[in-house]
């Protein structure tokens, strides 16, 4: 009840705006200084900062609650156990799965796709069997599944994008065959911003029987979830892109494909009883749960959660669209500013370029103004490659963001074109 009552304290008083003055005091490192500045963060699609809540509900674990959980019968191991399946529940109802045990903990979502990969790719894909992703995959959705196709001889196919970096759905119809065995998309593109046609995806590969992996990553933190209504059969995402910790993460899976899988790892949790002569697995989600988990990543996680309900996923939604389409114009209106990644449909990211500047001085000058951001080819090779770059600029936004932070980055570009003349 502590925890509860903290986390209702510290949510803005509902209203059609945000109070953004409100929220960023729940954010203690937004107050913090860099080289003599006033922090500007804008590096929220690598990770999300977090809230105060979340970093006491972790220490109050280590102070209150630390023990194992589902092994012991006294009062620390039992409330931790309690609070640490009370962060599955919450997770459920967050994404609304059909059930808590379709909720798997994970490390993150770079290990919710290597889970499906080896352990729905072990039992369902072979020799001459195809697996098809987009061309604007994070590396943890290529790599995976390169890996998988190698192992068994399957054949991966690449969904190609425009200009604008936008999926050419048409294309997906034609590509799959009798044996086509899982398409495996992102939900929101971490280089580019793009939010994928995700539903007419489901219900094209559905119509064809091929199940769907998403990759949440991106998109959990900036659009509501709802994995019933996509029809998805596997959704990932990671705590810390969520304001949750780090080391955390969740595999959503129906049922019927969790049951029909081989576990992933052995011992711990995913055993029901082990002989020498043969061993019984668990009943999910612990099948897929082996050894000790984050406890804390956990419990830190729901009440991550537990704080994004309360501030409203539609309301952040709104006016995260507010800030890139500010963004866009101030930024994109800079000399010399060529935007990468113009999808109709977008959010939180702004990709750019800027003449004869490589991405990484306009990172290191911006560093020295305090502002952070992301320069590099942000785990998408593949991407950078398609718009002939070598490297993007990215500036990305989170609820606590504000449109002063913005003008300052633009600020900031100016002060990079100025030292390089």
């Amino acid at each position: 009840m502590q925890a509860q009552h903290e986390i209702e304290n510290a949510m803005p008083a509902a209203s059609d705006k945000l109070n953004i003055e409100s929220i960023r005091r729940d954010f203690p490192i937004l107050n913090l200084k860099v080289h003599g500045r006033q922090l500007v963060y804008l590096d929220n699609a690598a990770t999300t900062q977090k809230p105060q809540v979340v970093l006491d509900a972790i220490q109050r674990y280590y102070t209150e609650q630390n023990s194992n959980v589902h092994r012991g019968v006294h009062y620390l191991s039992q409330l931790a156990t309690r609070e640490y399946e009370g962060a599955r529940v919450k997770i459920q109802r967050f994404i609304n799965a059909a059930e808590s045990h379709e909720v798997i903990f994970t490390h993150g979502a770079t290990e919710g796709i290597n889970l499906i990969a080896s352990s729905y790719g072990r039992k369902f894909v072979h020799e001459g069997d195809e697996v098809i992703i987009s061309a604007m995959e994070h590396h943890s959705n290529i790599v995976p599944w390169q890996m998988l196709c190698e192992q068994v001889g399957a054949k991966l196919r690449i969904i190609p994008i425009n200009e604008k970096g936008e999926l050419l759905i048409d294309d997906l119809e034609a590509m799959i065959n009798a044996r086509t065995r899982l398409i495996a998309l992102v939900h929101l593109s971490n280089a580019l911003g793009t939010i994928n046609p995700v539903k007419r995806v489901i219900d094209i590969a559905h119509s064809h029987d091929v199940p769907v992996l998403l990759d949440g990553a991106q998109a959990t933190s900036h659009l509501k979830i709802d994995v019933q209504e996509l029809d998805c059969d596997f959704y990932v995402f990671s705590g810390h892109k969520v304001c949750g910790p780090t080391g955390i993460g969740v595999l959503y899976g129906k049922s019927q494909w969790l049951e029909s899988m081989p576990p992933f790892m052995g011992g711990g949790d995913m055993i029901s009883s082990v002989s020498f002569e043969k061993t019984t697995y668990n009943s999910l989600p612990y099948k897929f749960e082996a050894g000790t988990p984050n406890i804390e990543g956990a419990i830190g996680l729901g009440v991550a959660l537990d704080y994004l309900t309360g501030i409203g996923i539609d309301r952040i939604a709104e006016y995260e669209n507010e800030l890139l389409d500010y963004a866009t114009e101030v930024i994109g209106s800079i000399p010399g500013v060529k935007l990468i990644g113009t999808a109709r449909e977008k959010s939180s990211v702004l990709s750019f370029t800027l003449e004869n500047i490589h991405p990484h001085d306009i990172g290191t000058i911006l560093d020295q103004e305090g502002i952070a951001i992301r320069a590099g080819h942000h785990c998408a090779q593949p991407v950078m490659k398609f718009f002939n770059v070598p490297a993007t600029a990215r500036a990305s936004f989170s609820f606590y963001n504000t449109k002063q932070e913005i003008d300052t980055l633009a600020e900031g570009i100016q002060r990079v074109i100025e030292v390089f003349g």
